[in-house]
C-alpha cells in the first residue's frame, strides 16, 4: 500500500474561472487505493480534448483553454497527475517515476474509453503525453495534437534553463508554488496564484513537485528514453493527423529553440503560433491559442 496524502477539499473553494466539479477514480489497475482526480466536462459523445498539465501545476492551468473547447461543443478531460492538484500525493519521493505517471494516464484513458482525442500537452504533460502513441491502443484513439512548450526527452544534454530549474528545486525543496507562478505569469491575480498553491498545504505534499525535475530524461539510460525514441519515430514517420503548435517565447526553459527542434520531429507540423510575451505556462495566455487551434482544425 502506497502512503499518500489527500489535500483537504476546502483548499479548493471558489477557484477563479474554474467552476468544474472534480471526478475521482480509486481503482485504476495498478494504483488501487490511490485516488486520481480529473475534470470531465462536455457531451460524452463529443470530440475529446485530453489536457495534460506539467509541473508544478494541475488541471486549473487549462481553465482558459477549456472554456473555448467547451463552447465549441467539445469534451474536456483534464486529469491531475498523482502528486498534483486534487489527486492523492504519495509521500515517498521514490514512488514517482516516468512509468508511474505514464501508465496512470493510459489506465485513465482506457477506463473512460476516450475516443476521437485531441492530445493537448505542455511541460511534463508533453514529456509524458507525447510518448502515449508508443502504446498501440492509445494510437487508435488519437486524432489531433496541440503542443506547447515541451519536449521529447531522449537522454540529451538539457538546456541551461532546465539545469537552472533543476538546481533551484533541489536547493528549495519546499518552495512556494503560488509565488513561483506569479513570478512566471505576472498577469495572474492573487486568487489565481492561490489556486496553484492550494494543492500543497505544507512541504509534506510536495514530493511529486520535488521529484519531477530529477525524472526528466537527461541521460540515455534513464527510464522513459526508450518510449520517447519510439514516440519520436511515430511522430516523424507515421503521424498524419493535424497538429497545432504554440510557443511562449519568453520561456527560459522550453522556449523557441527547443520547440523548433520538436517541430522538426512532428510530421506536418506547421509554423507555430508564437506568443511573444507568453512564458513557460503558456496556457495562461490560452484563450487565443485554443481559438487558433480550433480554426486550424477547421472548427470555429
Amino acid at each position: 500500500m502506497i502512503e499518500a496524502l489527500r489535500t483537504p477539499e476546502d483548499r479548493f473553494r471558489d477557484l477563479p474561472g474554474f467552476p468544474y466539479a472534480p471526478r475521482y477514480v480509486e481503482d485504476l489497475a495498478g494504483y488501487e487505493g490511490l485516488r486520481m482526480a480529473f475534470v470531465d466536462e462536455g457531451p460524452r459523445d463529443a470530440p475529446v480534448f485530453l489536457c495534460l498539465h506539467g509541473e508544478p501545476t494541475w488541471g486549473f492551468l487549462y481553465r482558459r483553454m477549456a472554456l473555448v473547447f467547451l463552447n465549441a461543443g467539445g469534451r474536456v478531460v483534464a486529469p491531475d497527475f498523482f502528486g498534483f492538484g486534487r489527486s492523492d500525493k504519495p509521500v515517498e519521493q521514490g514512488v514517482y517515476s516516468f512509468h508511474f505517471h505514464r501508465d496512470a494516464v493510459l489506465r485513465l484513458v482506457e477506463r473512460l474509453d476516450l475516443r476521437d482525442v485531441t492530445l493537448v500537452v505542455q511541460d511534463w504533460g508533453g514529456i509524458i503525453g507525447l510518448t502515449l502513441p508508443a502504446n498501440e491502443g492509445f494510437r487508435r484513439r488519437l486524432e489531433r495534437l496541440i503542443v506547447m512548450n515541451t519536449t521529447l526527452a531522449m537522454g540529451e544534454t538539457p538546456s541551461p534553463g532546465f539545469r537552472a530549474w533543476r538546481a533551484y528545486v533541489k536547493a528549495n525543496p519546499d518552495f512556494d508554488v503560488g509565488a513561483l507562478m506569479r513570478r512566471a505569469t505576472p498577469h495572474l491575480t492573487a486568487a489565481e496564484a492561490a489556486a496553484y498553491q492550494a494543492p500543497f498545504p505544507d512541504g509534506r505534499y510536495l514530493a511529486g513537485v520535488r521529484a519531477f525535475p530529477e525524472l526528466v530524461m537527461t541521460d540515455a539510460g534513464m527510464p522513459g528514453v526508450e518510449e520517447s525514441r519510439t514516440a519520436a519515430q511515430f511522430w516523424s514517420e507515421e503521424w498524419t493527423g493535424p497538429t497545432f503548435m504554440a510557443v511562449g517565447a519568453a520561456d527560459p526553459v522550453l522556449g523557441r529553440d527547443v520547440m523548433e527542434k520538436l517541430r522538426a520531429t512532428i510530421r506536418g507540423c506547421p509554423e507555430p503560433m508564437v506568443v511573444s510575451d507568453g512564458g513557460h505556462f503558456v496556457q495562461e495566455w490560452g484563450g487565443p491559442i485554443a481559438q487558433a487551434a480550433l480554426k486550424s482544425f477547421g472548427g470555429a
